[in-house]
């Protein structure tokens, strides 16, 4: 049995002329393969490409793109300031470094899901040195990345540079 959503707590009728295109319409847009925009944010060894964002779409409220760590590099320390930030591991194995000089971390493989709070600093490690490690990421409102001071490879636990 399906199970039905109590709607009374959202809005169900609105108003979104403001998505419409020249000639008036309101259509889904997409982003073909090879069209993605690779003009985003970025943190070190962390490549965002964005396939939903407000770049090349009409988007107001949302980023979502993919996210990749080439064999053995990480993002240097970051934030995402006021935006919740979810992800999707589709491949690899990466790290979450988190916490009091990066000294914690949670694991993350194909398949694994993550949410990351607003203005918490952080590392995205790839831990593999010869897999790729991708993920999609979608965050509120935009794709905003606030780069702080970077840390010595030695202090995040176990990781290697390919």
């Amino acid at each position: 049995m399906t199970e039905l959503t109590d709607t009374t707590q959202y809005r169900t009728e609105g108003d979104n002329s403001l998505y419409a295109g020249a000639d008036g319409k309101v259509v889904p847009v997409v982003t073909r393969a090879g069209q993605e925009d690779t003009n985003t944010a970025q943190s070190g060894d962390c490549v965002r490409v964005s396939g939903v964002s407000i770049q090349h779409t009409p988007a107001t409220k949302i980023w979502f793109g993919q996210v990749s760590n080439t064999p053995g590099y990480r993002s240097l320390p970051h934030h995402h300031g006021e935006a919740e930030t979810g992800g999707y591991v589709l491949r690899g194995h990466g790290r979450i470094y988190y916490g009091e000089n990066y000294s914690e971390y949670q694991d993350m493989k194909a398949g694994d899901w993550v949410f990351v709070p607003p203005f918490m600093p952080h590392v995205e490690a790839n831990m593999s040195v010869t897999e790729e490690l991708v993920w999609l990421t979608t965050r509120t409102p935009e794709n905003i990345v606030v780069n702080l001071q970077d840390v010595d490879d030695d202090t995040l636990a176990d990781y290697r540079r390919a």
